[in-house]
């Protein structure tokens, strides 16, 4: 994959492209020579369904279970951390779950929060050591927001004033309109405490006042 073709994938979350090819699939095996992976298993079959098949095929799956090389700078019950194989920047990392889901929204809420909660920590140590005092965390979720390898994962990418690594950053953004988006705040709280985990919340009053 070429540098402006990962670009354009890691940046689709500000500016959606087309979805990536299977001959991308391959943006996060590592170099042959990279190596301490350690062989615990991926438990894909935890997932349920048809998923034990999606983690055998998966690359993150196969790094999990120590069949393919990474290099790995964290690793604990529940995820990994290694480096990016195509960085976009010196310590672009990615926090990896060890069970296989294939989207944000297929992880169970307790792996997202282990996930989350390494970042700090992670996030430091790497701007520490590439000398940064920023970083990115991105995920692309689904095809339409990038989404090249779906095994859900989280990139922390360090980052320096003026590396223009977005271009989208030097663009205006426009204030919000209350009238024309009432619609959609009523339409997002409507699926909001239509769900489950919604009926749990008292809904908002009113939308909040401008300053």
């Amino acid at each position: 994959m070429s540098p402006a073709r990962r670009l354009a994938v890691l940046r689709s979350h500000l500016q959606p492209a087309a979805p990536a090819g299977e001959g991308d699939r391959d943006v996060v095996v590592c170099a042959e020579q990279a190596a301490g992976v350690s062989t615990s298993p991926c438990s894909a079959a935890a997932a349920g369904g048809g998923r034990e098949a999606e983690g055998k095929s998966c690359v993150f799956c196969r790094i999990i279970r120590g069949e393919a090389p990474a290099f790995k700078v964290y690793e604990d019950d529940v995820c990994l951390c290694i480096l990016d194989s195509h960085p976009l920047a010196p310590g672009h990392s990615l926090i990896i779950p060890k069970c296989h889901f294939p989207s944000l929204e297929a992880t169970p809420p307790h792996v997202v929060a282990a996930m989350c909660s390494k970042v700090p920590f992670l996030s430091n140590a790497i701007m520490k050591a590439t000398q940064c005092d920023s970083f990115n965390m991105v995920v692309n979720n689904g095809a339409a927001a990038g989404q090249v390898i779906f095994h859900t994962h989280f990139h922390i990418i360090p980052r320096r004033s003026g590396d223009k690594l977005w271009p989208t950053e030097s663009l205006r953004r426009r204030s919000i309109e209350p009238n024309e988006t009432s619609g959609l705040v009523s339409c997002i709280k409507e699926q909001l405490y239509s769900s489950p985990e919604g009926c749990k919340a008292e809904p908002p009053s009113s939308l909040p006042k401008e300053r």
